[in-house]
């Protein structure tokens, strides 16, 4: 990932004869940023989306960006993709796609839209670049990584099939493009056991998140072979905290995503990807109290979709997701900061591999 963040760097300096993002659609002025009444009246509606959450006194700091940004969207044909993981004010306010990864960048991929603005880390950017290589894809912090997706690379790959030949390689789609083309197939935390299953050999990878591939071994009869890659916001969480609350209130249900420990998994009432954690939410009754075991925005996120539902927030947050900011959001509009590219070989291999799991037979 450090030779892409050069080569972005590189490009959007001008250097080795390639045309930057800011060349080809221009650097505008900054808008002036005031709360002013025409702000007020046009961003009173996002408001009612995220008042629980931001004090009405701390709203006329963030609604002039809010403003910005979503003209000049329109003006640049511009779309914003919001991981769960954002805060509120980015997830309901400027995002046009909110959701996984994944779900992301193929949202991305059938718009009509010459520029995507990645509002996640920076695995997120290189696979929209993945699957949307002809549009410009900026990241508005370049250093938003990834501390699993950081754990792995390509080389990394290539010498564990030289000391295990024929072990097909199945990577986890929170993986960097040159380690998704360096791998066999791609899959997700709710495809993984399906993937796995889908060779023939008795013996498989199943990179780089250690816990997935502990949490998808007691699913399936193939042997697993792990890497000690770790999600920083889920590792954190232990059986014993998740006990503790139960305990405190037995009525609790625990949702834990499965790059949690396996003790974590264990003691939760349901685990799924974070699509399924959010449709168990949103499935329960009015008054149930639920406790997503996962980034602590998810569950102010989907709030409003889940009516009723009593949120206990374990808050862990993601220090990487948070890099992402409005301003920084608003500078990449303007200044068309940072873009992601990938080396056109490796955005080939890397597709293929995506799209081997996307192409999977159910049967």
């Amino acid at each position: 990932m450090g030779n892409l963040q050069e080569q972005a760097e590189t490009t959007q300096q001008g250097g080795s004869g390639t045309i930057s993002a800011a060349e080809r659609y221009g650097v505008l002025e900054m808008p002036e940023l005031a709360y002013t009444d025409e702000v007020a009246k046009e961003t009173a509606p996002l408001y009612e989306h995220v008042r629980h959450h931001i004090p009405e006194i701390e709203w006329p700091v963030h609604a002039p960006y809010i403003h910005a940004i979503n003209k000049l969207k329109k003006e640049r044909n511009a779309v914003i993709l919001a991981h769960n993981y954002q805060t509120p004010e980015i997830f309901h306010c400027v995002a046009d796609f909110a959701g996984d990864s994944l779900q992301l960048a193929k949202e991305a991929e059938k718009v009509d839209a010459d520029i995507i603005i990645q509002c996640g880390v920076h695995f997120m950017a290189e696979t929209s670049k993945l699957l949307s290589p002809e549009k410009t894809v900026l990241i508005p912090d370049m250093k938003a990584g990834c501390s699993l997706a950081e754990s792995i690379t390509g080389e990394d790959i290539e010498l564990l099939r030289q000391a295990n030949p024929g072990v097909p390689v199945v990577t986890y789609v929170n993986t960097s493009a040159d380690v998704k083309a360096a791998s066999d197939i791609c899959c997700t935390s709710s495809n993984a056991v399906r993937v796995v299953e889908s060779f023939e050999s008795d013996t498989v990878f199943l990179i780089p998140d250690e816990f997935l591939a502990q949490n998808v071994a007691k699913q399936t009869k193939k042997k697993i072979l792990t890497w000690k890659g770790h999600c920083e916001v889920h590792e954190r969480f232990t059986a014993e905290e998740l006990l503790a609350y139960k305990e405190a209130d037995p009525s609790i249900q625990i949702v834990a995503h499965p790059e949690c420990p396996p003790s974590v998994v264990a003691v939760a009432d349901f685990s799924g990807s974070t699509s399924s954690m959010i449709d168990y939410a949103k499935s329960q009754k009015s008054g149930a109290k639920v406790m997503l075991v996962t980034e602590c925005s998810m569950a102010s996120n989907i709030e409003q979709e889940a009516k009723g539902v009593e949120f206990i927030k374990p808050c862990n947050l993601c220090p990487h997701m948070k890099r992402i900011t409005l301003p920084k959001i608003l500078d990449s509009l303007v200044y068309m900061k940072e873009e992601v590219l990938v080396d056109p070989e490796v955005v080939v291999k890397a597709r293929r591999a995506v799209e081997r799991m996307v192409n999977l037979k159910t049967n």
